[in-house]
């Protein structure tokens, strides 16, 4: 027993496995299972750092937002603040929810990007921004009425599907999907895959899972909008002797 209290680290019990591999034994399920529930949710915090990277560097690369939905992003960030809020409230562990400090933490750098490169900021876009900064910090810090804290988290739900409605839509509409990043796409399908195997093994709440659902539906289909709309790479002619 204290072999294996001096082989759990951030929450992993490594001891049980060890044991088991010692007598040349599988371990056992119910061992193994929330270890590798663990790893992963650990794994996803850690490539959330750079989930949004290649979004970023491929709108700075081109200095353009062609195709992208302000609203998309922008609803996003509001996703994010208040699924990273309830986490808090709720103490779930960190390998359950901290990709969600570091999406929010890219999304808020992305959608200042988005408003540099987009036409001059009007007084609404101001006043969207401003509200925004005046809010999140009561939210983040759990500093509101607890039935409205789930009925917030609730709505995100709501929040994040009609996030990607605009983008899909605005895809569809022109047949292509301009600066949107593959690889951000890809790696938010991914994650939203793992992460609800993650959600089932630390028994978070149905809610959580569900967020994770909607992830890996929404993701696919702009996933699915990118490979159907990708324009073949132009031949390059012989040149004739």
């Amino acid at each position: 027993m204290v072999a294996a209290m001096e082989l759990e680290i951030l929450g992993m019990n490594f001891g049980c496995v060890l044991a088991a591999l010692s007598d040349a034994k599988i371990p056992d399920k119910d061992c193994l299972l929330p270890l590798i529930s663990k790893l992963l949710g650990y794994a996803i915090v850690a490539a959330s750092t750079t989930v949004k990277l290649p979004q970023i560097l491929k709108i700075l690369k081109h200095g353009s937002v062609r195709g992208l939905s302000v609203a998309s992003f922008e609803l996003e960030v509001v996703g994010y603040t208040i699924a990273l809020a309830y986490c808090i409230h709720k103490g779930l562990p960190f390998s359950a929810y901290g990709e969600l400090a570091f999406l929010l933490i890219q999304a808020i750098i992305l959608v200042a990007i988005i408003y540099y490169y987009s036409p001059p900021m009007g007084t609404k876009t101001w006043m969207k921004a401003l509200l925004y900064c005046g809010m999140a910090p009561t939210v983040l810090a759990g500093k509101i009425d607890p039935a409205l804290f789930e009925v917030l988290y609730a709505s995100q739900h709501a929040i994040f599907f009609f996030a990607r409605v605009p983008q899909i839509w605005k895809n569809f509409t022109n047949k292509g999907t301009g600066e949107l990043s593959f690889l951000t796409c890809f790696m938010n399908f991914a994650g939203s895959i793992v992460r609800v195997f993650t959600s089932i093994q630390e028994k978070t709440p149905l809610s959580v899972i569900m967020g994770s659902a909607i992830g890996i539906v929404m993701n696919g289909t702009l996933l699915g909008q990118i490979v159907l709309y990708q324009k073949p790479a132009p031949k390059k002619q012989k040149k004739e002797d």
